[in-house]
C-alpha cells in the first residue's frame, strides 16, 4: 500500500477498467489514487483532495475533457495529463493550449504512464537550490522564485508549474544560450528531449505573460537553430 505522504493522483475517466488499470500501476509505484467518473465530480475531488497530479480522459459524456480541463485550470495549478484514444495533432495542441501539461494517447503501457506521471510531478516542484533573494531584472520585471511571485509592469501574475521551471532554468543561465534539448531535459525530463513542440508552446506562454511586446521580445530571445537565451541583466547571481 502507498504511504500516507505519497503523492496523490486524481484519475478522471468514465471507464472503470481503465481507472482500475491506472490505479493498480500507480499504487505499485507508491502513488495514492482517487477517481472521478465525470467532469463535475473531478472538480469536486480536486477542491476537496488537492491532488498532486490529474489524469484526465478527453472522451467523456456530457462534460468532455476539454471543458473539464478549462474548469480545473480555474481551480488548481496541479499538473494535468490528458488521456485520449485520439492521436489528432489539433487535439493535442488544443489540450496544451487550455492548460494541460502532457498528453498520452491510448493504449499506453504501464511504464509510459508511470514515467509521465513522475515527470510532471517532479517538474511541478522548483529545484531545491533556488536563490532566496528576489531578482530585479529591470523596472518592468521582477521575479521571486522563493515566493513564486512575478511582477510585470507593477502587477503580480500567475505562472503554472512548468512555466516556473522554464523561467528558472532560463534565468539561471541568463546571457547564455540554453539548447532546446537541455531545456526539455531539465524542465520536462529526459523522456521529452525530442518534444520541441512543448518547448515552443511554453516559450510562447511565458512571453505572453512577461514580455511588453510579443513581436519584439525583450527578455526571452530565440537563437535560431540553437535554443533560447534570457537577456543578461544587472545584479545577476
Amino acid at each position: 500500500m502507498p504511504s500516507e505522504d505519497a503523492k496523490l493522483v486524481l484519475v478522471v475517466d468514465d471507464e472503470p477498467r481503465m481507472t482500475n488499470f491506472i490505479r493498480m500501476n500507480l499504487e505499485l509505484e507508491n502513488f495514492r489514487v482517487v477517481a472521478a467518473e465525470n467532469g463535475l465530480e473531478a472538480i469536486k475531488q480536486s477542491r476537496e483532495r488537492l491532488p498532486d497530479c490529474i489524469l484526465l480522459d478527453v472522451m467523456m459524456p456530457e462534460m468532455d475533457g476539454f471543458e473539464t480541463l478549462r474548469a480545473l485550470r480555474e481551480e488548481t495549478n496541479a499538473p494535468i495529463i490528458m488521456l485520449t484514444a485520439r492521436s489528432d495533432e489539433d487535439d493535442k495542441v488544443r489540450g496544451l493550449n487550455l492548460g494541460a501539461d502532457d498528453y498520452i494517447t491510448k493504449p499506453f503501457s504501464p511504464r509510459e504512464l508511470v514515467s509521465r506521471v513522475k515527470a510532471v510531478v517532479r517538474r511541478a516542484e522548483l529545484p531545491s537550490q533556488v536563490d532566496k533573494a528576489p531578482i530585479r531584472v529591470d523596472d518592468h520585471l521582477q521575479v521571486d522564485f522563493n515566493r513564486r511571485e512575478v511582477i510585470v509592469g507593477g502587477n503580480a501574475i500567475k505562472l503554472r508549474p512548468t512555466e516556473w521551471r522554464l523561467l528558472y532554468h532560463l534565468m539561471q543561465n541568463a546571457g547564455w544560450v540554453v539548447p532546446h534539448e537541455t531545456l526539455l531535459t531539465k524542465v520536462w525530463g529526459w523522456e521529452y528531449r525530442d518534444e520541441t513542440q512543448y518547448l515552443r508552446l511554453y516559450i510562447t506562454y511565458l512571453r505572453q505573460k512577461i514580455e511588453p511586446d510579443l513581436q519584439h521580445p525583450r527578455y526571452i530571445l530565440t537563437e535560431r537553430g540553437a535554443g533560447y537565451r534570457f537577456v543578461d541583466y544587472k545584479g545577476k547571481r
